[in-house]
C-alpha cells in the first residue's frame, strides 16, 4: 500500500537568528518527538497545496512557499498491512498567523532557533533535509 504527505520547514528570517516552527508528538513512553509539520496529501491537492494546509492546520503559521527540500520515503507496518510512504518536503518562509497547538494530534508546537533545530529533530532523515537549505538562509542564522 502507498501513502503520500507533505509538509516542511518553515522559517521566519524576520527574527535574529532566524528560527523554525517544529511541533512536538509524544510517543509511546511519553517522551516528546520533535519533527517538522506534515500530513496527508488529499484528493485534488498537489504536494506543495496539502504542505502549505498542513503547516497551517498543524502550527497556526500561513506560509509562503520557497523552494523544494527533498523527498523521505520509508516502510512501516500499520493494522497487519506493510504500507510505503512519500514525503516530500519544502521550505516555506512565515507570513502571518499565532502559533497555536489546537490540533489534536500535536501535542506542542514552538519557534526553535535555526541553529538549534537540527539538534531537536528527532529524526535523521529530517535533519539531513537541514543541509538543503540556501547557504544564504544558514549564515543569517
Amino acid at each position: 500500500m502507498e501513502e503520500t504527505s507533505a509538509g516542511g520547514l518553515v522559517v521566519d528570517s524576520a527574527e535574529q537568528p532566524s528560527r523554525a516552527v517544529l511541533i512536538g508528538k509524544r510517543d509511546r513512553n511519553g517522551r516528546l518527538l520533535w519533527s517538522l509539520p506534515k500530513g496527508h496529501v488529499e484528493s485534488g491537492e498537489t504536494a506543495e497545496q496539502a504542505a502549505a494546509r498542513e503547516i497551517e492546520e498543524e502550527t497556526g503559521i500561513r506560509a509562503r512557499l520557497l523552494a523544494p527540500l527533498g523527498e523521505i520515503d520509508y516502510w512501516f507496518v500499520f493494522a497487519g498491512r506493510r504500507i510505503h510512504k512519500t514525503v516530500h518536503h519544502f521550505l516555506f518562509e512565515a507570513m502571518d498567523g499565532e502559533l497555536s497547538d489546537r490540533d489534536i494530534e500535536i501535542d506542542a508546537v514552538e519557534w526553535v532557533p535555526l541553529p538549534e533545530v537540527a539538534g531537536r529533530l528527532a529524526y535523521a532523515d529530517e535533519r539531513q533535509l537541514l543541509d538543503k537549505l540556501p547557504p544564504s538562509m544558514v549564515e543569517r542564522a
